[in-house]
């Protein structure tokens, strides 16, 4: 709201950030809501930590880049980093050092894991398998940049990250990680109902003596077990999620000498 008026503003912004400026894009020197809107309209990205200038979305006076207008007080974000140059309504955001760029908090709920090279919630905290650099490859799901999406990452078990809405996607279509194929969820319900229904459904006898060796994704154990179609069960995690290796083979051919 600018002082003195008895209007209250309210920012317009775009699709992405509620603002009430426009960013001066340091490479083609057009005016822009935000990176995202540039980059989707452009053939080229902008450095959003070069922006030296913004426009006023009220009064159109161009000015350095700062959280209010020189010219008519007009607030251009709740929230707003000098580093980033973000400017947006007040979701408890915060900038971190370690990831470079500004994240939603509240900052108190979030620690950087310098490995993982991520803001990760408190309690990750020495609870999460720790992939070096994690953050900097692209979401496996989408293929999209994983450590300065607006969207949250989700770690799985396996120490992969995800975004979480292609999380939840994922968790449509099946219940492991894309890049390891661990389980991303605990499957231990699941498989003792497995159990249940592979006791129930007896092999053909043409089958009922086949052995097969199997990996298990979950915990990279071997073992060879009696064929099911239902699903071989690991030996050493009782998992269920594991992989056929070879051809089966009759426990005659199995047991026999050397």
């Amino acid at each position: 709201m600018a002082e003195g008026s008895g209007d209250v503003e309210v920012p317009v912004g775009c699709e992405h950030y509620i603002r009430g400026c426009e960013l001066r894009a340091p490479c083609c020197g057009k005016f822009y809501s935000c990176r995202l809107c540039h980059d989707n309209k452009e053939t080229h990205k902008m450095d959003r930590f070069k922006v030296t200038q913004v426009q006023c979305v009220k009064c159109k006076c161009i000015q350095k880049a700062q959280q209010s207008c020189e010219h008519c007080n007009n607030i251009f974000g709740d929230y707003y980093c000098g580093i980033c140059h973000l400017y947006d309504k007040d979701k408890k955001q915060y900038h971190c050092d370690g990831c470079g760029i500004c994240r939603i908090g509240p900052k108190e709920q979030f620690e950087h894991c310098a490995k993982c090279n991520l803001c990760l919630p408190l309690s990750f905290s020495g609870n999460h398998k720790c992939i070096e650099n994690v953050s900097r490859q692209d979401c496996p799901i989408c293929l999209e940049d994983i450590h300065t999406a607006r969207i949250s990452a989700r770690v799985l078990p396996c120490g992969h990250l995800l975004h979480s809405t292609c999380y939840e996607d994922m968790l449509k279509q099946g219940y492991r990680c894309p890049l390891c194929m661990r389980s991303a969820l605990d499957m231990s319900r699941y498989w003792n109902q497995l159990d249940e229904e592979v006791a129930q459904t007896p092999m053909p006898p043409e089958y009922q003596n086949m052995n097969v060796d199997i990996l298990c994704n979950d915990c990279n154990a071997r073992s060879t077990v009696l064929f099911h179609i239902l699903g071989m069960k690991c030996d050493s995690c009782k998992s269920y999620n594991t992989a056929q290796e070879g051809k089966p083979l009759s426990q005659t051919q199995t047991n026999s000498p050397q």
